[in-house]
């Protein structure tokens, strides 16, 4: 019998399952939402219960699985299978995730960091096309990433190799939460996006619908910005666009002349802006990379959204 493996997705709201065959084809999916009452000390266990129920109602045993893999925010043991530090689940003190789910459900358990995991996904059965050499960019609240070299996700000695959010892109920039200055994460994170904004609209003298609802005090968004610049040709939109996809142009050339990867895939909320975002990041890419780098690595939209993670848990478990 073809043996499965089961994908765990934790998030701050909701925790997503799939079981998946080897290859990585998808065949259930389902979800709990997260209850983070209780120093999150009720997580582990919904888990576990959670699995076991889904097993029982699909007449699966633990010895029909290779394992279980799992992607998680915080600071990530993997050897251990331990996180600490993960503050939007209340996971303050460090928490023996793979001991816990193991002896639960007696299925094998891997665990990594959320970003990772997606890369692996993205890298696996999306717009990595399972080559060997690829970077993951996500951009949502903060900007976060995972590297995949020669096959195997870069860990670095303190796990923090793939934060590609806290690449400096400007010196004199925006202060960061993580405690240094012009972070691409403070200008191409959603939150990001719309600090820009603000920035450049204080000296924005034209007319522009963006300036007029930052000057009103309305709340604007990303998708706001990239909406503005590209449906209705806003001139201060499309300066914040050009910012910020300066930024990341810089940053993306910088991981291409470092690592030539074949394919710099760019994921999460504000890549919904899709080919407009792509193409101007690609734009600057060029611009930032010598030729034999500029010819040969790509960059690309993710294409699993919010499937890469369960599936780059599960190939974890491989």
């Amino acid at each position: 019998m073809d043996k499965k493996l089961l994908g765990i997705d934790l998030g701050g709201t909701t925790v997503k399952f799939a079981i998946l065959t080897e290859a990585g084809e998808v065949q259930q999916k389902w979800s709990i939402e997260t209850n983070i009452l209780d120093d999150g000390s009720h997580i582990v266990p919904d888990i576990i219960e959670s699995i076991n129920h889904h097993l029982s109602l699909y007449g699966m045993k633990p010895e029909q699985f290779i394992g279980i893999g799992m992607g998680t925010p915080g600071s990530v043991d993997i050897e251990a299978g331990t996180v600490i530090g993960a503050y939007n689940l209340n996971w303050t003190t460090l928490q023996q995730v793979k001991s816990e789910i193991e002896k639960g459900t007696n299925i094998k358990f891997t665990i990594d960091n959320d970003a990772n995991v997606a890369a692996l996904g993205e890298r696996w059965k999306g717009a990595g096309e399972n080559e060997p050499d690829v970077i993951f960019m996500t951009l949502g609240t903060g900007v976060g990433g995972g590297i995949v070299m020669n096959g195997q996700l870069l860990h670095g000695i303190a796990g923090c190799a793939g934060e590609v959010g806290h690449v400096t892109v400007d010196p004199n920039g925006f202060e960061c939460t993580c405690g240094k200055r012009g972070c691409l994460e403070t200008v191409a994170s959603a939150t990001g996006v719309v600090r820009v904004a603000r920035q450049l609209a204080e000296e924005y003298a034209g007319g522009s619908k963006l300036k007029a609802c930052l000057d009103n005090g309305e709340d604007i968004t990303s998708k706001d910005v990239f909406e503005l610049a590209e449906d209705e040709g806003d001139d201060l939109a499309l300066m914040v666009v050009d910012k910020v996809t300066f930024y990341l142009g810089l940053a993306c050339g910088n991981l291409g002349n470092t690592l030539n990867p074949s394919t710099i895939v760019i994921g999460g909320g504000v890549s919904a802006a899709g080919e407009f975002l792509r193409s101007r990041i690609e734009k600057y890419f060029k611009e930032f990379t010598f030729p034999q780098v500029r010819e040969s690595t790509k960059i690309k939209l993710a294409e699993l959204g919010n499937e890469a993670g369960v599936i780059g848990a599960a190939s974890l478990a491989k």
